[in-house]
């Protein structure tokens, strides 16, 4: 099975004791690595990323600008055609799941 068909599963424990324990499971269709880029790169690249998705293709935004948590969820909210499912803190990581919801 191609690893972009792959499911994804993580539990992440608490940072500091703070975070709350988070579960998920998406089937990523792509992994788009912006660690060690800073504002404004991530969103930008998520952006083309998203944009050579299909409609239901969850892209994996792996980052470590902690700026990214509210730039793509701004993004996401104001954005026609994705959906931003869930944003994971793990360590030093950032890791945003988002959804092409249409063409």
């Amino acid at each position: 099975m191609p690893f972009y068909w792959r499911k994804l599963y993580c539990a992440i424990a608490p940072i500091r004791g703070t975070e709350k324990i988070m579960s998920s499971e998406y089937q990523t269709t792509e992994t788009l690595d912006v660690t060690g880029q800073s504002c404004p790169m991530p969103v930008v690249k998520t952006k083309q990323a998203i944009d050579d998705l299909e409609a239901g293709d969850v892209l994996e935004v792996v980052a470590t600008d902690s700026g990214s948590m509210s730039d793509i969820q701004g993004w996401a909210e104001g954005t026609d055609g994705v959906t931003l499912l869930e944003q994971v803190t793990d360590a030093d990581q950032y890791i945003h799941y988002v959804e092409k919801t249409a063409e």
